[in-house]
């Protein structure tokens, strides 16, 4: 039976055809840094403070100073208490001035805010004092949308397609992203970013699939190009929330880009490959037709003829990853590989505010770095294969936040450059688990492996906004929280194959990568020794049963 990595040969290997496909996946991939981190400029701290208009009943004409100085208890440092006010009294203003008031109470009444102070999330919802939690919250629960995703559009990507799941999620994330910006409450702009975050994740794994299945040997590259969207997108949210600091228009802003591309429907296919896991012979054929014509190459009518489908049709079952021998060390490794990962990203990327230096110019900087990190990959993985890329680039991001909690705050400069390292190393290896995962997994379950794999990143991802707050206690014991896993998981990762120039695993049979028919003919055009006879005669055998 003719392989799948036959066509890709006469298909070519990345042609025109592959490029315009990634150009298209990769567009929604830009808005992705706003979802994900957006909400760090809506709620920057400002001064705030106690409302305390009960006083102007018996003092309407009082100044702000003398209303403040009456009703708002100070702290050590002199300055007003912002979270606390002196318990209002049924006095008249001359006994309030003479005996002072000395009970405290919370917040009671609301907060007051800077007057022309454009309307953040933060202010709107009143995200202070008691209710700053929440702050945290929201993106947890964000993060658990992308958890949900994983798991739903994970199994069902490998079961009715990866083409409807990349529509719907774009559909979903662009009209409840919308929505976000006329939340009336917090707990609908909770709601409706979970479900963004769903969309998201659907999004993220199906542009992985496509990406990875369309292209030959040079998916790494195709896999990080799409990747570096994200960086553009990156860079693109610092501009972004500099320029527009009213939350509402910011949230139109970020979503609202999504709707130019509704003529997906008509353009974006389906994996050849996978229709070929599910028996759908005649689809598979069209497409790669139409794939080749684009290429100006050519598919012989009897290559077509051999294309049948693979032995094995019915779809694998996430049990199949625990039960199968030979895919059990993998999927488990990668599970706590992309935890690592996405736990020492997300945990750099949502500390953006607490560096020291200004918020706008570090995400620039963070958003700068991620473009050369995505970029290296390709040579790193061209160069050092995927083990060695994976296990040395998670280290090196632990190591980055472990040294960061030795350095004394009044240095802001060096703990942004540290933190500019870490997250250089740490997105390098999230492009990198992304595609080794693709390539350790079969066709048959891919989706549903890589599903598992970015549910337990969702994971990482939901404990690290509710890690922040223990900054309370330790400046150091977030980072330090941060950076643990990923040095001991980075070891772990020596013990996974290799997968360097190795064609996909289809089926749970073959989910060992296969060197493809070219390396195969590579190896049989050179000299062996006579020891080498045999080898050379099973290379030829292999070649002819193709």
């Amino acid at each position: 039976m003719t392989e799948f990595g036959d066509f890709m040969n006469v298909l070519g290997d990345f042609g025109p055809y592959q490029k315009l496909l990634i150009f298209f996946i990769s567009l929604p991939l830009l808005l992705n840094p706003f979802q994900m981190i957006g909400q760090v400029f809506m709620v920057l701290e400002v001064p705030h403070h106690c409302d305390t208009s009960w006083i102007r009943a018996v003092g309407p004409n009082l100044t702000e100073e003398e209303q403040l100085n009456l009703t708002l208890p100070r702290g050590a440092d002199g300055a007003y208490e912002q979270c606390r006010r002196y318990s209002p009294v049924d006095w008249d203003l001359d006994s309030i001035r003479s005996y002072g008031l000395n009970a405290t109470e919370e917040c009671r009444s609301g907060w007051v805010y800077p007057a022309g102070q454009p309307p953040s999330l933060l202010t709107e919802f009143d995200l202070v004092c008691e209710r700053k939690d929440l702050k945290d919250i929201s993106q947890s629960i964000y993060m658990a949308g992308l958890l949900l995703g994983a798991i739903i559009f994970g199994a069902l990507s490998d079961r009715v397609g990866r083409r409807p799941v990349f529509l719907i999620s774009i559909s979903l994330q662009g009209f409840f992203g919308l929505g976000t910006a006329f939340a009336p409450h917090l707990y609908v702009y909770m709601a409706f970013r979970c479900v963004v975050g769903i969309a998201v994740s659907g999004i993220l794994i199906t542009s992985l699939a496509l990406a990875t299945e369309w292209v030959g040997v040079s998916r790494p590259k195709a896999v990080l190009i799409t990747h570096c969207c994200l960086a553009l997108g990156q860079v693109l949210l610092a501009g972004l929330t500099y320029g527009v600091r009213n939350w509402r228009l910011l949230e139109i802003a970020g979503n609202a880009p999504l709707f130019a591309l509704f003529f997906y429907i008509w353009v974006l296919p389906e994996s050849a490959r996978w229709l070929v896991t599910k028996g759908r012979i005649e689809e598979a054929k069209k497409v790669l037709q139409k794939a080749a014509s684009f290429n100006k190459r050519t598919i012989p009518p009897e290559l077509l003829e051999q294309l049948n489908p693979v032995k094995q049709t019915k779809s694998g079952s996430i049990l199949d990853l625990f039960w199968k021998k030979q895919l059990r060390k993998v999927i488990l490794i990668m599970l706590v590989t992309w935890f690592a990962n996405s736990l020492v990203y997300y945990g750099l990327s949502l500390s953006v505010t607490s560096f020291g230096l200004d918020i706008y110019l570090t995400q620039l900087a963070f958003g700068a770095v991620e473009l050369p990190a995505r970029l290296s990959c390709i040579f790193l993985l061209e160069w050092f294969g995927r083990k060695k890329t994976q296990a040395v680039l998670l280290l090196l991001s632990g190591l980055m936040c472990l040294i960061i909690t030795g350095i004394p705050e009044d240095q802001p400069v060096v703990i942004t450059v540290l933190a500019i390292i870490g997250k250089f190393t740490a997105t390098a290896s999230f492009s990198t688990s992304h595609i080794y995962a693709a390539e350790l997994l079969p066709t048959i379950i891919r989706q549903t492996g890589v599903g598992l794999c970015s549910m337990s990143a969702r994971v990482a991802g939901v404990l690290a906004p509710l890690i922040r707050p223990l900054a309370e206690f330790h400046q150091a014991i977030p980072l330090a929280i941060f950076g643990s896993p990923p040095v001991l998981v980075g070891l772990l990762c020596f013990l996974l194959p290799e997968t360097s120039g190795n064609d996909l695993a289809d089926d749970l049979r073959s989910a060992k990568p296969q060197l493809r028919s070219k390396n195969l003919e590579e190896l049989a055009k050179k000299d062996f020794t006579d020891d080498g006879a045999d080898l050379k005669k099973d290379i030829y055998r292999s070649l002819e049963s193709k």
